[in-house]
């Protein structure tokens, strides 16, 4: 099996179990602070990759902002549906691989949150290709001077955590950044062998300028901590935030 079709597999099956995750309890916050870094205006059309379960489309669309989600798990939209439909909001769900959508230049804002889809990686080749040509998708669809938020797993925490074993037996390659693990998606399923990547903020930083965004912000972005702080080594997750220049 591609991991691909791993990663699709296991989203698919673990969606009616993901919104009991620690990180996904601090959605309101999250959102306000997506709508001040991204410069959102009232009513802004709001592209969000990796939705998931829709929790920040979903209260974002409840704000009053025009929301198209994308994933490429159809369990995952399927939740995301049921929670617009109880939040009384209309929400845009496109099921797309994120590397491989294309959408008009009308967005006011994205986001890329939680590795919804940011460095989820097939099981060998380019670790590269995918997270450029995400970024390049984000690009096209936003109007010039838009701005993306992302959250991606912090790769000097991932270093930090492996030893020289593991890099023998293939669970960390330093070459990548990549880790590989076998992961079940729910109590009792098949566990599916999984690779996704961390990311240093200077490669951020040549990623966005290749893919014509300029890189604006590097901060910690660990759920439940977002705030306009310095990265930590051993924290979780990066957060980067970017513009299509005018």
């Amino acid at each position: 099996m591609s991991a691909q079709r791993a990663w699709k597999e296991f989203f698919d099956a673990h969606a009616p179990r993901y919104m009991d995750n620690v990180f996904t309890k601090n959605t309101q916050a999250e959102v306000d602070f997506v709508i001040r870094e991204l410069n959102l205006a009232p009513g802004a059309r709001v592209l969000d990759v990796g939705c998931g379960t829709g929790r920040h489309s979903v209260e974002l669309a409840r704000r009053g902002y025009r929301m198209t989600g994308l994933d490429q798990s159809a369990g995952m939209l399927a939740q995301a549906r049921q929670a617009a439909r109880a939040a009384g909001v209309d929400v845009e769900w496109v099921e797309s691989d994120a590397a491989r959508f294309a959408l008009e230049p009308v967005f006011d804002g994205a986001i890329c949150l939680c590795e919804g889809a940011f460095g989820l990686l097939e099981t060998s080749g380019d670790a590269l290709a995918q997270p450029a040509a995400i970024l390049g998708n984000i690009r096209r669809s936003l109007k010039p001077g838009a701005r993306v938020l992302l959250t991606v797993l912090n790769a000097m925490r991932i270093i930090r955590g492996h030893t020289p074993e593991d890099v023998a037996t293939g669970a960390f390659d330093p070459l990548t950044l990549s880790e590989v693990s076998d992961m079940p998606p729910a109590p009792g399923a098949p566990a599916l062998r999984l690779r996704e990547r961390g990311f240093t903020a200077p490669e951020l930083t040549l990623l966005f300028e290749r893919a014509g965004l300029k890189p604006l912000h590097f901060w910690g972005g660990t759920a439940g901590q977002w705030n306009r702080a310095p990265l930590q080594l051993d924290e979780f997750e990066i957060m980067a935030v970017a513009a299509r220049p005018e």
